[in-house]
């Protein structure tokens, strides 16, 4: 990698990452909270919904907070959501998501916080890396890029105050995985960083390896230089 890119993409990295990100983020809604239950859930539900229409992401993302209220983790441990998302309704909530879908999701976090304090720790039961224990948790492939996992665990471990929250403490930055798009592809390709736009878990890891030369401690920094400056320089 060349001097002049890895200036660049320190120079993006510092540009984008700011509290102005968070307008029209997903990651808005997490930081309506302060209690670390509220904001792992409200993370994971948001980020698997991210995918799609921005706007469509945000109108659905905010009718899914205003059902579980003031307080996620309260509204998990209430079991309201076996009737706001019945098991049996295949209908769809967003896009190809389904009521029963959310169901199974607001499940599995029901066990996990019934016994556990937090996910945190509930994914501390897994063995491998964040995204590893992710997965297993929820039953999902970890051979795939996984870019909205990924980013729900950059948004989690990052201690990036900006923007992402940093609590989960017994987890390591340099261990995350890039979360893949169209922007991070395109403007990787552009850079060298890679020599395809392949949506794979190889290329997620390639990129990383790659943006980890110029953020070493903390590679998904790079994630701001990618993703911010695609979006805005399409």
């Amino acid at each position: 990698m060349t001097k002049d890119i890895k200036k660049k993409l320190q120079e993006w990295a510092k540009t984008y990452h700011c509290a102005d990100f968070i307008q029209n983020d997903p990651v808005q809604f997490p930081h309506r909270y302060r209690q670390k239950q509220d904001i792992e859930i409200s993370g994971l539900l948001t980020a698997i919904m991210s995918f799609g229409n921005r706007k469509q992401i945000l109108k659905k993302a905010d009718e899914l907070h205003d059902c579980m209220g003031a307080s996620p983790y309260q509204y998990v441990l209430s079991r309201r959501w076996e009737k706001d998302f019945p098991a049996e309704e295949k209908r769809s909530f967003y896009r190809m998501l389904s009521y029963a879908d959310f169901y199974s999701y607001f499940e599995r976090l029901y066990a996990a916080y019934s016994r556990f304090e937090s996910l945190e720790e509930a994914l501390q039961v897994y063995s491998g890396l964040p995204i590893e224990k992710l997965c297993a948790f929820l039953e999902v492939s970890s051979r795939s890029p996984q870019k909205k996992l990924n980013m729900f665990l950059r948004w989690m471990i990052r201690k990036g105050p900006e923007v992402d929250f940093g609590i989960w403490e017994s987890f390591d930055c340099r261990d995350l995985i890039i979360p893949l798009d169209t922007h991070v592809c395109r403007v990787a390709r552009l850079l060298e960083l890679t020599e395809t736009e392949t949506f794979s878990l190889k290329n997620a890891q390639r990129i990383t390896a790659a943006l980890a030369e110029v953020f070493p401690d903390d590679p998904c920094f790079g994630d701001f230089a990618l993703f911010g400056y695609g979006v805005n320089n399409k």
